[in-house]
């Protein structure tokens, strides 16, 4: 079998949304990339207007509930197939690309294959809701930390860990926990929560669709509120959410369009691959 030569993958995080958030870096790597394998939460603007204008950009989101997403191990053969053919492959993710980016497959596939590879972080969702709120996440006396955390209907978390988080003590963000926020609601009052205890539900945080909900747990709970957002949504609870009416400077867009365009069926993305591979990768 004749070695294969692998071109160099380069993880990247394109940040919350704006595509002004994008680093210089990302942006000068995106500019001479052969190949981009982007998640859906990246905008239009960016791979419009920063990529190389030859490169083949291959969409491979993922959506709770839609039949179109990418699994995982399809992502995984699609890093190696181009990056067997093209010299810069850059595999694109939204936000920051270690923070609930599921990049751990993906890296242990092009370790596996001796594949060049180089990650490139991003502005994470955490932070680009918490600047385009105006909530500071550790504002002082009001919180001494932040917990990072998801949240679905069986995550396994022990009582003494909900006490915990009941407390308070740190602001709480949940990533990926919007559906299941009636849930988690109420997790938190039966472990000892303050039902004062606000929050704010973010969606679409830094793109024109921003749009921002308030809460209290206690409000939450009693007026059994199982509105649908928009995703992608974070939510952010804690004392220092007080803070967002005081010094939001974003105005909530009311139209609550969809910034990221949601999956569509790829069938020529088979094809492609298969082009691909019949011009490019070597075989025994």
């Amino acid at each position: 079998m004749k070695d294969t030569r692998y071109g160099k993958v380069y993880f990247i995080g394109a940040g919350p949304g704006d595509p002004e958030l994008l680093t210089v870096k990302a942006m000068r790597v995106l500019s001479k990339a052969d190949v981009v394998i982007t998640d859906r939460l990246v905008s239009e603007e960016i791979l419009r207007e920063c990529v190389n204008a030859n490169a083949i950009i291959i969409p491979v989101g993922k959506q709770a509930g839609n039949n179109s997403s990418t699994p995982q191990f399809e992502i995984n053969d699609l890093i190696i197939q181009f990056a067997s053919a093209y010299k810069n492959v850059v595999r694109l993710k939204g936000g920051d690309i270690s923070l609930y980016s599921n990049i751990l497959d993906e890296l242990i596939t092009v370790k596996e294959y001796n594949v060049p590879y180089e990650i490139i972080p991003g502005i994470t969702a955490l932070s680009g809701a918490s600047a385009y709120t105006g909530v500071p996440l550790t504002a002082r006396k009001l919180a001494t930390g932040v917990r990072i955390l998801t949240y679905y209907k069986d995550s396994v978390i022990s009582d003494y860990a909900w006490e915990h988080l009941a407390s308070f003590d740190d602001t709480l963000v949940f990533y990926m926990t919007a559906n299941a926020l009636p849930q988690l609601v109420r997790k938190l009052i039966h472990a000892g929560a303050d039902t004062s205890i606000p929050f704010i539900v973010v969606e679409q945080a830094t793109t024109p669709k921003q749009f921002v909900h308030q809460f209290t747990l206690g409000e939450f709970a009693s007026s059994e509120i199982y509105a649908e957002f928009v995703s992608p949504s974070l939510v952010i609870m804690g004392k220092v959410t007080m803070l967002y009416k005081q010094f939001a400077w974003l105005p909530n867009n009311n139209e609550r369009a969809l910034y990221f365009k949601p999956l569509e069926d790829r069938p020529e993305l088979i094809e492609l691959v298969n082009n691909i591979q019949s011009r490019h990768v070597s075989r025994a």
